[in-house]
């Protein structure tokens, strides 16, 4: 297995938890420096917590200056959303987290087709955005503005963003789906 840090100086390491697939430090002391050799994970310099940063982190779109504002329903145990949410705030997006233990209600309510399920549900702009969907893409989609409902990475594919675990990669599709049920790739990651 690859070494997932090829560099890293902590004086004392106070818990290391994996959350979400990813990996994040909370240090009760002082992180110096922590390079990624895979790009995968990256510690950052905060002496109070240090956090994740992914592959996902960098962005590929061009500047975003639309609405930012989208509203986040996640059940409340459910950690690899928490690290979904914080990767959406790292794209400029501006969140409104409510925690609820009424997803498969706010499913229906928003029409999303069980197969596309995951598990989170954003709604920015009027649009449904559906599970761990790479922010980049949520961006393109609000400037194309197509007549749909929305995007979707149905289940939970390890590699996604706030599904990261390690060199794990699983291919998947973003998909695009409207109120009669016709779904098409709106982008897909063979490698990444």
């Amino acid at each position: 297995m690859p070494k997932l840090l090829s560099k890293i100086t902590i004086t004392s390491i106070a818990i290391a938890a994996v959350i979400g697939g990813g990996i994040y430090f909370n240090s009760t002391s002082r992180v110096n420096k922590t390079v990624s050799q895979n790009n995968s994970a990256v510690v950052n310099e905060n002496p109070d917590r240090a956090t994740l940063v992914s592959v996902w982190d960098k962005e590929i779109e061009p500047a975003y200056s639309g609405i930012t504002e989208m509203t986040v329903y996640r059940s409340p145990s459910c950690g690899c959303c928490g690290v979904w949410v914080e990767h959406a705030q790292k794209h400029g997006f501006k969140i409104k987290d409510i925690k609820t233990e009424e997803m498969e209600a706010l499913k229906q309510k928003y029409n999303i087709p069980t197969e596309l399920a995951s598990c989170h549900t954003a709604i920015i702009d009027g649009y449904v955005m559906e599970g761990h969907i790479p922010a980049d893409d949520i961006k393109r989609f609000l400037q194309e503005k197509p007549q749909i409902v929305g995007l979707a990475v149905p289940g939970m594919p390890i590699g996604t963003p706030g599904m990261e675990a390690r060199d794990i990669k699983q291919p998947f599709q973003v998909l695009a789906f409207n109120n009669e049920g016709q779904v098409e790739v709106f982008r897909e990651y063979e490698s990444y």
